[in-house]
């Protein structure tokens, strides 16, 4: 009896190993076919930048941290030196797109950038009747992507939200950016980490060229 039962479990546990193994793969294979994930725009990314930057702990604004914890406006409202832009970004409507999943690269100019325009065009620009020409000034310095200062490379043409081109420049370690006509703007503080992007505070307002 023994004898003639051994065969039969021979053959029962080769079958059971068979189909283990058939098992296995369909599960790996549709785990690789259903992931979707892009991880350059997850949060483990946002960490990744932080980290990559040595500034896990946030960048300092005014003296305040921005951390990648908070979206950008968030941030941006901790900071004093950009309020003028987030009293801009408020008049223009663009709080709860900014404060979206993202990701998106800002360039932010300082209240000081701001004071550089003519006299009267920051208050013609916050005039209700002008809200889609302020949307448009301010979605010029609002890149898709999360762009570190690491990405930003001499003669860059990056594409805006309002969809006009953005030129960057780099000159000794300096990035600064501008519309390929006027003197750019350059950065001062660089890589301010948020949950939905990076922002960069610039020293002058970007102004879209005259079509």
């Amino acid at each position: 009896m023994k004898k003639s039962f051994a065969p039969l479990l021979v053959a029962l546990a080769t079958t059971i190993l068979l189909a283990s193994c058939g098992n296995d793969k369909p599960a790996t294979t549709e785990t690789e076919t259903t992931s979707t994930i892009n991880p350059a725009d997850s949060i483990a990314a946002v960490a990744g930048d932080s980290a990559r930057m040595a500034k896990p702990e946030g960048v300092m604004v005014d003296g305040v941290a921005m951390t990648a914890d908070k979206n950008i406006v968030a941030n941006a409202a901790e900071a004093k030196s950009v309020s003028t832009l987030v009293a801009a970004v408020k008049q223009a409507g663009l709080v709860e797109t900014l404060s979206g999943p993202g990701p998106f690269t800002v360039f932010a100019p300082s209240n000081a950038a701001f004071d550089k325009l003519p006299k009267g065009a920051v208050a013609g620009l916050m005039d209700p009747a002008s809200k889609a020409k302020l949307a448009g000034v301010l979605t010029y310095h609002v890149i898709p992507g999360r762009l570190v200062a690491a990405d930003l490379k001499d003669g860059q043409e990056l594409t805006t939200v309002n969809g006009e081109k953005l030129h960057i420049t780099v000159k000794n370690g300096q990035i600064m950016v501008g519309n390929g006509k006027e003197a750019p703007a350059t950065v001062q503080i660089a890589d301010v980490i948020s949950s939905n992007g990076v922002t960069h505070v610039i020293d002058s307002v970007v102004l879209p060229t005259a079509k």
